[in-house]
C-alpha cells in the first residue's frame, strides 16, 4: 500500500492548534526558563569563583551552554507517545489499531505538532533570557549546521527512547515509574545539565556512549566548540547507530504488543 503524507500533516496541525490553545500554560513555561537561566548563570558564576569548571569551557562558554541546553529542553521534553498509554488505559488502542493508518507514524506526527509550538517558545525565551545572559553564536556557519543536523538525530533518538517506554505499558499497563527513572538518569548523564567534559577518565568515556549523550550532549558539544568539525563524522555515526539501534526495537516491540493488546479496565 502506498504511504500517504497528508493525514499525518494533518495530524501534526491538529497536535498544533491543540497545543496552542493553552496560552497560560505557554506563558509560564517561558518565564520557567529564563527563571532557570538566572538561576545557572548565578550558579555557574559562583562555581567558577571556587574553580570547579568543565574542562575547556569558560565562564560565557558554560552559560551560553546551559542556556542553550534549556532552549533545547523546551523541544526535547515534548512527548507525544505518550498517548500510547493513556490509549492503553481508555481502552481505545484496540480499535485504533484497526485504522488504515500507521500507529507509530500517528504519534510522531502528534509529536512534531506540539514540537513546533514549544520550538516557537525559543524565540521569546532567548529574547528574555539575553537580558540576563550573554549567549555565544556558532564559531562558523559550519558549527551552526553540524549543531542543527546533530539536534535533529537527537530529537529522533528522543523519539524513540520514549516510544519504547511508552510501549512497555502494553505489558505493563502503566509506565510512569519506568519513565520517572530514565528522565532522571538522562538529566544526570546526557550532559543536559553538567557537560560530560566534567567527568574524567574510564567513566567519562563510559558516558559518552551511552545513548543519552547522543540527544543533548553532542549537539551541545558541537556549539560550544568543543567537537571540532575534524570529529564531527565520528558523532554524527554514534547518533546515527543509536537511531538505528532504537528504532529497529521500536519496530519489534510494537508489532509484538499490538498482537498482544492488552487493554486494562476490559
Amino acid at each position: 500500500m502506498r504511504f500517504r503524507a497528508e493525514p499525518y500533516i494533518e495530524f501534526a496541525r491538529k497536535a498544533f492548534a491543540r497545543e496552542a490553545t493553552y496560552r497560560m500554560e505557554v506563558l509560564t513555561e517561558v518565564v520557567s526558563l529564563v527563571l532557570r537561566v538566572y538561576l545557572l548563570r548565578s550558579l555557574w558564576t559562583a562555581l567558577y569563583a571556587q574553580n570547579v569548571a568543565p574542562f575547556g569551557l569558560p565562564l560565557h562558554s558554560m552559560i551560553t551552554y546551559a542556556t542553550v541546553a534549556l532552549l533545547m529542553s523546551l523541544i526535547l521534553e515534548v512527548d507525544g507517545t505518550r498517548s500510547i498509554r493513556e490509549k492503553i488505559r481508555e481502552g481505545t488502542i484496540a480499535t485504533d489499531l484497526m485504522k488504515p493508518i500507521s500507529l507509530p507514524m500517528y504519534f510522531f506526527s502528534d509529536g512534531v505538532g506540539q514540537t513546533l509550538v514549544h520550538a516557537l517558545l525559543v524565540v521569546p525565551s532567548l529574547i528574555f533570557a539575553l537580558f540576563l545572559v550573554h549567549v555565544d553564536l556558532p564559531a562558523s556557519p559550519q558549527a551552526a549546521l553540524a549543531f542543527a543536523f546533530s539536534f535533529l538525530l537527537g530529537y529522533l533518538v528522543n523519539f524513540f527512547l520514549n516510544f519504547l517506554m511508552n510501549a512497555i505499558a502494553f505489558w505493563t499497563l502503566e509506565t510512569f515509574a519506568i519513565q520517572l527513572i530514565v528522565r532522571w538518569v538522562s538529566d544526570l548523564l546526557s550532559g543536559q545539565i553538567i557537560p560530560l567534559t566534567f567527568f574524567p577518565g574510564i567513566f567519562g568515556r563510559i558516558l559518552f556512549a551511552l545513548p543519552f549523550a547522543a540527544i543533548y550532549s553532542t549537539p551541545l558539544l558541537i556549539y560550544v566548540g568543543l567537537i571540532r568539525p575534524a570529529q564531527y563524522e565520528l558523532y554524527f555515526i554514534a547518533q546515527a547507530l543509536w537511531l538505528a539501534l532504537f528504532g529497529l526495537l521500536s519496530m519489534v516491540v510494537w508489532r509484538a504488543a499490538a498482537r498482544r493488546v492488552v487493554i486494562q479496565g476490559g
